[in-house]
């Protein structure tokens, strides 16, 4: 089973973003991320609706990263380290798999400049080489196309299609499956 160590937190960096550890002066941005429906047009979770929700859920992100369970970054560009654009990690770790779930998230703003493909590259890295993970998944929305291209674009395949598996917002919705093994990854 893996045993993964993720403390202390390591800090990365591209070539223009700082990977960083999130804390309490991340609220604001986080509470932007999680409460604006353009951000979370493809999310199936509710919005949040207070500031409260937003420390919540940095607290969950601290006791995954305490416990070994999950890694998650802040995105900030390295001209603006304590200013939030995004948020990547590996959320949810399967120990006895040796697979990792990768959640991410980014404002707009930021969309279609490359940055998330920088930082998925990163967090590869991380998971296949110091983690030394088997796979990696992410479950997307069939209709994100911008996620599928970004992981496709980045070497995963699609290995499940999950029709009408989640029930939010008074309907049922699909999910798509895509996910990486370590023999397929292209480390640098």
């Amino acid at each position: 089973m893996l045993n993964p160590v993720l403390l202390p937190f390591p800090v990365k960096e591209t070539e223009r973003l700082l990977l960083r550890r999130i804390d309490r002066a991340d609220a604001p941005e986080m509470f932007f991320l999680r409460s604006d429906p353009e951000v979370n047009r493809y999310s199936l979770r509710p919005l949040a609706t207070s500031m409260q929700q937003a420390e919540d859920f940095i607290q969950l992100v601290e006791a995954l990263l305490r416990n070994n369970e999950g890694i998650t970054w802040v995105m900030a560009l390295k001209e603006a380290p304590g200013t939030m654009i995004g948020n990547i990690g590996i959320w949810r770790l399967i120990k006895e798999h040796y697979r990792g779930e990768l959640g991410y998230v980014m404002h707009t703003a930021f969309h279609g400049k490359g940055y998330m493909s920088e930082a998925l590259r990163e967090v590869l890295n991380y998971g296949f080489g110091t983690l030394e993970l088997h796979s990696l998944e992410a479950s997307v929305s069939p209709e994100n196309l911008p996620s599928i291209r970004l992981l496709e674009r980045n070497g995963f395949t699609r290995e499940a299609f999950f029709r009408e598996n989640y029930f939010a917002h008074g309907r049922f919705y699909d999910t798509a499956v895509y996910s990486m093994l370590a023999k397929e990854w292209k480390h640098p």
